[in-house]
């Protein structure tokens, strides 16, 4: 089973001590920012447009189409907050393919060859997750941030789980 494109929910920003942020990113919407998207009318953005740019800037870019749905979660997520080039590293990284931080055709085969080990997703979410707070914790940020980070990417199995349980479970009857 492949993911759908997630909908998108925008989280509070986190701030000092896990609270929201005290001074908030002028120029955001939707959480996509005019720094990143100087051209876009950031205040009259709409929501399927900020929709449609997580779809192709970090769902496509970061081949979540092709992965089970938790993983997809995982690396959607990273691909937001951390950069695609980023979070396909972390997945290259975490199915045994080169690291070029470009999800292409030899990452593709060794994601298919990973999940075929791996039929739930589970063990590859948790090696991508656990790359990604590791590298977290290495920010200069993490100790002004490092709890309201942490609470937030502690989360994200949850949510995966959640968003997209495995068919036949208990969960994905609902």
């Amino acid at each position: 089973m492949r993911a759908a494109s997630p909908t998108i929910r925008v989280m509070p920003a986190i701030g000092p001590a896990g609270g929201p942020a005290s001074g908030q990113i002028k120029g955001t919407k939707y959480s996509i920012s005019a720094a990143s998207y100087p051209t876009l009318d950031i205040k009259n953005l709409r929501l399927e447009e900020a929709q449609a740019i997580y779809e192709k800037d970090f769902w496509k870019a970061a081949g979540c189409a092709d992965l089970p749905p938790r993983l997809a979660f995982a690396v959607f997520d990273t691909a937001v907050n951390n950069g695609v080039m980023r979070a396909t590293r972390f997945l290259q990284l975490a199915v045994g393919a080169a690291e070029d931080g470009i999800y292409g055709p030899a990452t593709r085969a060794a994601v298919e060859r990973a999940v075929a080990g791996d039929p739930d997703d589970l063990t590859l979410a948790q090696e991508l997750h656990a790359r990604r707070i590791h590298f977290m914790a290495g920010l200069s940020g993490w100790s002004a941030y490092g709890l309201g980070w942490a609470r937030r990417l502690a989360a994200i199995p949850a949510q995966g789980a959640h968003h997209w349980p495995a068919e036949g479970t208990a969960m994905s009857r609902h």
